[in-house]
């Protein structure tokens, strides 16, 4: 198309992506407690401030020759090769924390015990996730509230308030599915990535998801 060797137009690519995530990543975009109230549309205002809502996402990638690499990016999830991040977004749909990138075997847990998320979440914050994000031991020492779904476990039946408290959490939730969807319309998140994107997944997925800052939000302030 632009008569030039494949070569360069790689060359190109690796280039900016490099730039613009070395740029970003000198961006502060975990924002005060201050801020998150400020922005936080109003029925999380009430029902859950200071509150951070976290998921993981996987991209597929090309199957690795090496047998190792292919057991370490095999995700039992998607049935394929993949690489996994987690995205942390603000309650009014700022995304504001991406982890580097692992092989598509790698749990949650083990995401999360590799980050700087206890760390970086003030007393009293809360995380918002889903029912396998079970690391409350993780955050518990750094006074960091866990909200997931109750795990239906040797119970023939839920409480309605149980039932009703889930059903919130879902319904806030959702908002960082969406945000993950909207970084997804970036092609090179849903086809399997070459060898040489693959080495580059974390700083492609980064760039990626701080694009979606510059979209127009979809989480409305009545959220």
């Amino acid at each position: 198309m632009f008569s030039v060797a494949e070569s360069v137009i790689s060359n190109i690519f690796i280039t900016w992506v490099l730039f613009m995530e070395k740029q970003w990543r000198e961006l502060n975009i975990w924002p005060s407690q201050e801020l998150v109230k400020h922005f936080a549309p109003s029925s999380f205002k009430r029902n859950y401030p200071n509150t951070v809502i976290v998921d993981g996402t996987e991209g597929p990638i090309k199957k690795p020759k090496n047998p190792t690499a292919q057991q370490a990016t095999c995700s039992t999830y998607k049935n394929t090769n993949t690489v996994k991040v987690l995205i942390g977004t603000s309650l009014g749909g700022l995304v504001s924390y991406v982890s580097p990138s692992y092989g598509g075997s790698t749990s949650d847990r083990q995401i999360v015990e590799h980050s700087s998320l206890a760390v970086m979440c003030d007393k009293k914050d809360s995380i918002m996730a889903d029912k396998g994000f079970n690391v409350q031991d993780i955050f518990a020492p750094h006074d960091v509230f866990i909200n997931i779904p109750t795990f239906f476990k040797k119970k023939n039946r839920m409480s309605n308030e149980t039932v009703i408290k889930d059903r919130k959490i879902a319904s806030k939730r959702v908002h960082i599915e969406r945000i993950t969807g909207l970084a997804k319309t970036y092609k090179i998140l849903t086809e399997p990535m070459i060898a040489t994107e693959t080495k580059l997944s974390s700083e492609i997925i980064f760039v990626c998801f701080m694009l979606c800052n510059f979209r127009n939000g979809i989480v409305p302030s009545y959220a």
